[in-house]
C-alpha cells in the first residue's frame, strides 16, 4: 500500500543579505497566506549561506533580520514552524545520506553551480557544489509535499524528486514523497528597477535596483522615481507592454501590491505617462511596506526575543525531522541509535 503523506509546505530563504520587495511579493506574503490552510515549515538556511564566504557577525545579524522580516510580513511562529537550519541537525545528517544516493552526473548538470562559481569553478567550495543535496535534505527531512520556488529553483526540486525516487527504488520502500514545486506567478516575479529583464536580487551590486524591506518611505519613493522606464504612455492592456520590460515590471509591482490584475491597473492609467504612474506606485508601495519595516525595527530592537522564538521553532522542527532521518538511517542498514 502506498504511503500517505500529509500535505506540508517547506520553504527556505538564505539570510545572506537584506530581503527585498521581491522576497515579500514572491515569497513572504504568500507564505503568510498559507497559514491555517496547510502545515507550513519555514527555514532560514544559514548552512546554504556559508557555501560562500560570510562575515560571521554579519551572518548572525542577517539571520535575525530575516526572521524579523518573516514575522513582520505575517508569519506567526505559533501557526508556522520558523527556525534556523543549523539549529536542526537532521539537515546536515540527511544531506550526507542523500549525497550517497545522488549521482555525480546529476550534480554536474545543475546550472546554478555554474552560474555562481563562474569561470573559476576550481576555487569554489565543495559545499557550493553539494548545495543541491543539502536542499533536497531540507525538503525531504520534513516529508514536504509542496515547495514554493521561483523558476530558477525548479531544477533543484526536480533533483530532489530524482533523489527521493532513487532512495525509494534502491531500498524497496515508499518512504520519501515526491515534492511538488509551487512556481510563483508572473505578477509576483519582481524584476530589477534598473533592468526589467533581470530578477530583483539582494545580491545585485546596485542598491537602486531593488527595494529593501528596511528602506524608509523616502528611499522607496526615490528608488521608484528613478526606476528605469521609457517615454511612451501606458497602453490599455498588458499585451501592449510585451516589448517594454521595465514598464511591465512596474505595472506588475503595482498590481501585486494592490491585489488586482495588471490589466485593471492599466485600465486606470491608460494613456498616462510615468510622471503620473510612478508617484501613485510610490504611495502604494510605502503604504504596504511601511508597517512591515516598522514592525521589523521593533523586533530587531530585541534580538534575545528573536533568538528565543527561533529556538522554539527549532524544537518543533526537530520533532518532525529527527524521526524521519532516524527511519532513513535504519532503512539504509544502520544500527538504530539510542532514543
Amino acid at each position: 500500500m502506498a504511503r500517505v503523506h500529509p500535505m506540508r509546505i517547506f520553504s527556505g530563504i538564505q539570510p545572506s543579505g537584506g530581503l527585498t520587495l521581491g522576497n515579500y511579493l514572491g515569497a513572504l506574503r504568500r507564505f503568510a497566506e498559507k497559514q491555517g490552510e496547510i502545515e507550513t515549515v519555514y527555514c532560514l538556511v544559514d548552512l546554504h549561506a556559508i557555501t560562500v564566504w560570510q562575515e560571521p557577525e554579519r551572518l548572525r545579524q542577517q539571520t535575525r533580520e530575516a526572521a524579523a522580516a518573516f514575522m513582520a510580513a505575517g508569519i506567526d511562529p505559533a501557526q508556522s514552524v520558523l527556525f534556523v537550519q543549523s539549529h536542526v541537525p537532521a539537515h546536515a545528517e540527511l544531506a550526507w545520506l542523500l549525497s550517497c544516493v545522488a549521482r555525480l552526473g546529476w550534480m554536474n548538470r545543475m546550472t546554478q553551480f555554474k552560474d555562481k562559481a563562474g569561470k573559476n569553478a576550481e576555487a569554489a567550495s565543495l559545499g557550493l557544489y553539494a548545495y543541491p543535496a543539502l536542499m533536497a535534505a531540507d525538503i525531504l527531512a520534513y516529508h514536504a509535499t509542496h515547495v514554493p520556488v521561483g523558476d530558477d529553483q525548479k531544477q533543484h526540486i526536480e533533483l530532489t524528486r530524482d533523489i527521493a525516487a532513487k532512495f525509494n527504488h534502491d531500498y524497496g520502500v515508499d518512504f520519501f514523497p515526491m515534492p511538488e514545486p509551487v512556481i510563483e506567478g508572473a505578477a509576483t516575479r519582481v524584476m530589477s528597477l534598473r533592468d526589467g529583464t533581470k530578477k530583483m536580487s539582494k545580491s545585485d551590486p546596485s542598491d537602486a535596483s531593488r527595494i529593501n524591506l528596511t528602506d524608509d518611505a523616502d528611499t522607496i519613493a526615490q528608488k521608484i522615481r528613478k526606476a528605469r522606464t521609457d517615454a511612451d504612455p501606458l497602453p490599455g492592456t498588458m499585451e501592449g507592454l510585451k516589448d517594454r520590460p521595465e514598464a511591465r515590471n512596474l505595472v506588475n509591482i503595482f498590481a501585486a501590491l494592490s491585489d488586482e490584475s495588471a490589466d485593471s491597473v492599466l485600465a486606470r492609467f491608460e494613456g498616462q505617462g510615468f510622471g503620473a504612474f510612478k508617484p501613485a506606485l510610490a504611495d502604494l508601495a510605502v503604504s504596504v511596506l511601511a508597517p512591515i519595516t516598522r514592525r521589523m525595527n521593533e523586533l530587531m530592537a530585541d534580538p534575545a526575543e528573536i533568538d528565543r522564538i527561533l529556538r522554539a521553532g527549532a524544537h518543533r522542527a526537530d520533532a518532525i525531522a529527527a524521526p524521519i532521518v532516524a527511519e532513513a538511517r535504519e532503512i539504509m542498514g544502520m544500527i538504530p541509535a539510542a532514543r
